[in-house]
């Protein structure tokens, strides 16, 4: 039979009167019976039948772990308790209220962290389960471990623990989850002197209810914290005293992240794990605070979650010139400078900040506390470095913000602002390609510019070379252009896919006499390449970039705008455009990348007659109606541009569409909806 539990109630602090199941052996032996079972195991000899092989196994890896089941009771003196946390800051106060309301007698109560690692004891625990460790590699099996081990509650009875001295203690534990994420945070054990036929433990709703109102603790303050989090963020967004424009910020707490725009333009996806990497490696090293159980990585309120691999980041403190103004309910403030101190001054500097706040009101008010900010050398990759601070609440730190400053490559190229389309876009694809190619443009040698049609090659290469001359494999030979490399002339090859044979042939032979060559191709991948015309590319391939396709950066298109749109004409309002026919333009996949998207910029600009902003109806009928949700054949693609070209020609009506085109009215709309499924 399985033994009855009441079901955790989603409302803090209370007991729910529904009647589940837990985890129990269905058919538990009598107390006499297992404790004569485990003397058996001890000396070595045979098991009778009927003892739970979950038991027997807890037995066995206990002997396995080295375990001795005649340990005393008392607690080693060497043992350290853990340090202060804020699972502990948070269970505390809820704890010694329900010990509070316990009798001498009464069952005893204790906290673990996900570690097992005792936190806080009060009644008879202190004596008879006076262990700082109830990991299953320190005392074997336990309730606690179970609990841990099946995320539901969990009992142990007498002789079902290894130990001897707990032969005559019958425990119930619940574990802790952190809000939000479902992490084990840790556990709540009930104990009490040995129950009788190991029946449901009476302390079991008491377990229960002490870890729903920790949880609502941990809960509240969580709220708390993130708030902290956020106004801290909020005010290193804000602009700085002579500093033009708005800082790249991001916050972190290992579960959630706060990215402001220009932190986004400034570093990839990949560049954001590894901050995240090295600022959880820069907390532990620098303050002492692990992922311990409620510390950074506890879920209460903050997980920096997950040590991960030690960074290879470089530290260097940093101390702020100024005190931050603790702000209230403002969103943002003025941020202070930061000086860089010096690698032989090895004694922490402290500054004060605005990050420790403590919730007043329907508000939040911010309260000085001390934090120490370092610098982060990311990888060259990642193209930025960072200044983290770490945010601290209630005494412990719950994130950091990082601020970003681009360096090298990045640097020039988040300065290069939008002046031409060549350069425009500030999608994270976008600004990689084009700080590599600038990279590789600095150094004397040819360059290989590869991508799909339209994706800017030649724009790109006018921007990084000064007035090159330009041949077009396309337009027929090059052989009279190619002695121009020899003279030091920069030369942009387009098409180098349509080269003659005998002109490829040519440039092999001038790249091995003149590998630093001043020559720029551009290449767009199609048939599969002849044998002559692969060893180019294979001599070019080391300096080579790939722009990505416009679908891949669609959130460059409204920058793409601007700079596509022809200069306002005298008379004539600049051309802009609605919402919903920017959401057409980023929704459709742009075949023909940024050269279509310019034939529709300037087509719209040259035979517009409306007024006001672009409408979605005025877009081509392919980008209005947005791609079709499955992949069409090639006749029905063509099938699909006649419908949608017959509907803008009769305004939308189906019936003079059908008409037009020769077909039913419900074969029309059977079309369309195959198209659009």
């Amino acid at each position: 039979m399985r033994a009855a539990t009441v079901e955790r109630s989603t409302t803090p602090g209370r007991v729910n009167a529904v009647v589940t199941t837990a985890e129990h052996p269905t058919a538990r032996p009598a107390l006499d019976s297992l404790r004569r079972a485990r003397e058996l195991f001890l000396t070595g000899r045979q098991l009778p039948d009927g003892v739970p092989e979950e038991i027997v196994s807890a037995w066995r890896r206990a002997r396995f772990l080295g375990v001795r089941h005649d340990v005393g009771d008392a607690v080693p003196e060497r043992a350290v308790r853990p340090p202060e946390s804020l699972l502990l800051t948070a269970a505390r106060p809820v704890l010694e209220r329900i010990a509070a309301g316990l009798g001498p007698g009464q069952p005893a109560l204790v906290l673990t962290d996900e570690r097992l690692r005792v936190l806080w004891s009060t009644g008879f625990a202190r004596d008879d389960l006076g262990r700082p460790d109830l990991s299953e590699q320190a005392v074997g099996h336990n309730s606690a471990v179970r609990a841990l081990r099946t995320r539901r509650r969990a009992e142990v009875h007498g002789p079902e623990h290894f130990l001897d001295l707990w032969q005559d203690v019958s425990a119930v534990s619940v574990p802790l989850l952190a809000p939000g994420t479902g992490r084990i945070l840790g556990t709540v054990t009930v104990a009490s002197r040995l129950c009788a036929e190991c029946g449901p433990h009476p302390g079991a709703p008491l377990a229960e209810a002490a870890a729903s109102a920790v949880e609502a603790e941990l809960l509240a303050r969580s709220r708390s914290a993130e708030r902290v989090l956020l106004d801290a963020y909020l005010r290193a967004v804000g602009e700085e005293p002579g500093r033009q424009g708005r800082r790249a910020v991001v916050a972190l707490d290992g579960r959630n992240r706060l990215v402001s725009e220009d932190a986004a333009r400034l570093l990839s996806p990949e560049g954001l794990e590894a901050l995240e990497r090295h600022t959880v490696s820069l907390l532990e090293a620098a303050s002492g605070v692990g992922t311990e159980a409620g510390g950074p990585g506890s879920g209460a309120g903050s997980a920096l979650a997950g040590t991960g691999a030690a960074a290879d980041a470089t530290f260097q403190r940093t101390r702020t010139a100024a005190d931050a103004t603790p702000q209230t309910t403002r969103t943002a403030a003025d941020a202070t400078p930061q000086t860089t101190r010096t690698a032989a001054d090895a004694t922490p500097q402290t500054t004060r900040t605005a990050a420790d706040a403590t919730p007043q009101g329907a508000g939040t008010a911010a309260r000085s506390a001390p934090s120490t900010s370092y610098d982060i050398r990311l990888p060259h990759t990642a193209g930025c470095s960072a200044t983290v601070t770490p945010v601290l609440h209630q005494g412990s730190a719950i994130g950091a913000v990082a601020v970003l400053e681009p360096v090298g490559d990045a640097a020039d190229v988040s300065s290069a602002g939008t002046g031409g389309v060549g350069l425009a876009g500030r999608s994270v694809p976008w600004r990689h390609a084009v700080a590599r190619a600038t990279e590789l443009a600095r150094h004397p040698g040819p360059l290989l510019i590869v991508g799909e049609r339209g994706t800017g090659k030649t724009a790109l290469a006018r921007e990084l070379a000064a007035s090159p001359l330009a041949a077009d494999a396309a337009e027929g030979e090059i052989g009279s252009w190619l002695g121009q490399l020899a003279q030091d002339r920069a030369l942009l090859v387009r098409h180098v896919e349509r080269l003659e044979q005998s002109d490829t042939a040519t440039l092999n032979a001038l790249l091995e006499t003149h590998p630093d060559a001043p020559l720029l191709v551009t290449y767009t991948p199609g048939t599969p390449p002849g044998p002559c015309l692969q060893r180019l590319l294979d001599s070019l391939a080391a300096r080579s970039v790939t722009l990505p396709a416009l679908r891949e950066r669609t959130e460059d298109i409204r920058e793409l705008l601007t700079a596509l749109t022809p200069g306002p004409v005298p008379g004539q309002p600049p051309l802009t455009w609605t919402l919903d026919a920017l959401r057409a333009l980023e929704r459709y996949p742009w075949p023909g990348n940024v050269t279509e998207l310019a034939h529709v910029v300037r087509t719209l600009a040259e035979t517009r007659r409306a007024t006001g902003p672009v409408r979605r109806a005025e877009l081509p009928d392919l980008v209005r109606e947005g791609p079709a949700r499955r992949r069409l054949s090639p006749m029905e693609h063509a099938e699909r541009a006649a419908i949608l070209d017959a509907l803008h020609r009769n305004g939308g009506n189906k019936a003079r569409t059908a008409a037009a085109l020769g077909i039913a009215r419900a074969t029309l709309y059977r079309k369309l909806r195959g198209y659009r499924g």
